[in-house]
């Protein structure tokens, strides 16, 4: 019987050795992720609400990638390219998806990896 591996999500660690959060002061944080929200000495509480609400947006999205894990998926890509494939695994950063039984328009492709940025929407079924 052969085993189906386990896609692992890995968190990058943060600046103290024993969190996965970030230090917004970091050069790596203010190149990434800049705020919407104007810095200013009255703003904390803004500041604070738009990181709960990145935080959860970003557990919402990492649940939608646990949940797609062996799902055929279908992916609308850029120029109108439509394909459907079978979810396997994200890498850390986000940047690339590993599908099995790729679909394109000229032919199936045992495995593969998407570009995320190739990509405009994903969609699958619960």
């Amino acid at each position: 019987m052969k085993k189906t591996p386990v896609p692992v999500l890995r968190l990058p660690r943060g600046p103290d050795p024993n969190s996965r959060g970030f230090d917004p002061n970091s050069p790596r944080f203010i190149a990434l992720c800049p705020t919407s929200i104007p810095a200013s000495s009255g703003e904390g509480a803004s500041i604070e609400e738009e990181q709960c609400s990145r935080s959860e947006l970003r557990e919402r999205f990492l649940r939608t990638l646990i949940k797609m894990t062996n799902k055929t998926v279908h992916f609308d890509m850029h120029e109108g390219v439509q394909v459907e494939a079978r979810f396997g695994a994200s890498d850390i950063d986000v940047l690339n998806f590993q599908v099995s039984e790729l679909q394109t328009p000229i032919g199936v492709q045992k495995e593969a990896l998407l570009r995320c940025q190739d990509i405009i929407s994903f969609s699958f079924d619960v």
